[in-house]
């Protein structure tokens, strides 16, 4: 029988993947993915059998590895950032069951959160929570809860997905929300594109966030009650009483 890898990527770049990813990559036969994300590795593995499913097909895309698996190949479905985290490991066991015929290992990769968090700084520097404003899976109803209940909590938050065609105002209403508990002066940062060669970011407040444009390759933080812009950089205090 083969094996399963789930690898996480991080932001795209092959600079940005851990050692086990680009390990569990080399030692793979056939690597699938989202047709964007196999296009980020398609020169660096010229030798490997690259096979893409479309958005939306990711059931279809986990049966596709479990398939070629029982073939007898070694793969890797691959996903952005890390594969816990908003990506295929969770779908990829559960469609494995209780009893998988092939062995399903799990590769952490970078999750966009850290990586778009180094670039504006250290936004994270305390404790933080990371919420989806995509309501494609999970209600509206559900993330405004979640969202005021981070805002009561004094979390620093890092949003994913915060707009699309379709969802053009989400981070405009999810950053009103936001206002019910915090200054509009809190200080927020985007970063667009993280790791690729259009990356850019921002340092703004959260009354900004409501006139910002963003996408789904957009990573939107909001600092906690604490944080503050040092020399152009979000920062989140740890709390050390000082800096000896």
């Amino acid at each position: 029988m083969g094996k399963i890898y789930v690898v996480g990527m991080g932001p795209g770049k092959e600079k940005y993947m851990t050692f086990e990813a680009k390990e569990a990559l080399d030692k793979s036969d056939i690597i699938i993915g989202y047709t964007v994300y196999i296009e980020l590795l398609k020169e660096s593995y010229k030798d490997k059998q690259l096979l893409t499913t479309g958005m939306k097909k990711e059931a279809e895309r986990c049966r596709l590895c479990l398939d070629k698996a029982i073939e007898g190949n070694t793969v890797s479905l691959v996903c952005s950032g890390d594969a816990g985290v908003y990506g295929m490991a969770s779908l990829m066991l559960e469609i494995a069951g209780d009893d998988p015929e092939v062995e399903i290992e799990v590769i952490a990769g970078v999750t966009a959160a850290l990586s778009g968090g180094a670039v504006l700084g250290a936004p994270l520097g305390h404790d933080f929570c990371v919420i989806s404003l995509s309501d494609l899976l999970t209600p509206w109803e559900l993330i405004e809860r979640r969202l005021r209940s981070a805002a009561l909590g004094d979390f620093a938050i890092a949003i994913y997905n915060p707009s699309s065609r379709a969802r053009a105002d989400h981070l405009k209403k999810a950053a009103s929300i936001l206002m019910e508990y915090m200054d509009p002066s809190r200080p927020c940062g985007i970063v667009k594109n993280i790791g690729r060669d259009e990356q850019s970011y921002r340092v703004c407040t959260l009354e900004e966030l409501m006139t910002i444009e963003t996408d789904m390759f957009t990573t939107v933080f909001v600092g906690n009650s604490r944080s503050k812009v040092i020399n152009g950089r979000l920062v989140t205090p740890r709390g050390y009483t000082n800096h000896e």
